[in-house]
């Protein structure tokens, strides 16, 4: 049976009362996707099941694919965004894709409305140790704005000048969720959870000279931080550590309707 007939007969049984509307729709959650050529599924119903459409990892793909996917799926979603996209790639997209948006520090590529609703109330807050890890805090600084949640940066704070941290302690106080993202030894997230009381996501970078190992030296440290209530994602993942921060907002907004 084919997805076109398959959604009939889904709508048919409960048009009959032979299946509930909440039963439908937790299989439609897992329903469809769409084929683009030979080299692309796209998952259109992951925003059904998870709350955020899927996003392009630019990596590994050529500028025609990237193109080819966006174009399929702004069709169904008013945000499509690919990640990993440097500058010349985004040049090739441009002749592609006119009205296509580069944050180029986050290396994010976007097509968006000038205004995107809000997802949940509550602010994720994005602390970054210094300016060579600016690159991974700003993919999750835009994967957290271009999934419609309000972000507050706080830039070049690492422990190596810890006042400089210690005079935006207001910051952390009122903080919802706690982004930290820093390289070299990575001992930033353990200093601010020690002054939270709101989740610490961990990021650790690839930032740092070769003792740290390509960021497995952060990633260790933080894995072993002494502060309780810190979460770790991998090594330069903003994006990860965005969309993290962004279920705990949700779940906290799903427990306050509840």
């Amino acid at each position: 049976m084919n997805q076109p007939q398959a959604i009939k007969s889904l709508l048919e049984s409960v048009a009959a009362g032979e299946m509930s509307p909440a039963v439908a729709l937790d299989k439609l959650k897992h329903f469809t996707f769409e084929s683009v050529s030979d080299f692309a599924k796209i998952d259109h119903h992951r925003t059904l099941r998870t709350g955020f459409p899927e996003v392009i990892w630019g990596l590994g793909k050529t500028p025609d694919q990237i193109a080819q996917i966006m174009a399929a799926m702004r069709k169904r979603n008013s945000v499509v965004m690919a990640t990993r996209i440097f500058p010349d790639v985004f040049a090739q997209l441009q002749a592609t894709v006119p009205d296509i948006h580069y944050y180029p520090t986050a290396r994010i590529c976007a097509i968006a409305p000038e205004t995107i609703p809000s997802n949940s109330p509550g602010t994720i807050s994005i602390i970054c140790a210094g300016t060579s890890d600016l690159w991974v805090a700003e993919e999750a600084a835009v994967t957290a704005q271009l999934c419609g949640f309000q972000v507050l940066r706080l830039w070049d704070v690492g422990v190596a000048g810890l006042h400089r941290l210690l005079s935006h302690q207001q910051v952390i106080a009122e903080a919802n969720v706690l982004i930290v993202v820093a390289g070299m030894e990575g001992a930033l997230p353990s200093v601010v959870a020690g002054l939270a009381d709101s989740p610490v996501i961990a990021v650790p970078t690839s930032i740092g000279y070769g003792a740290s190992f390509g960021g497995l030296a952060p990633l260790l440290t933080m894995l072993n931080s002494c502060a309780p209530g810190v979460g770790v994602v991998n090594i330069d993942n903003g994006f990860g550590a965005a969309i993290l921060a962004g279920q705990i907002l949700r779940a906290a907004e799903k427990l306050s309707r509840e």
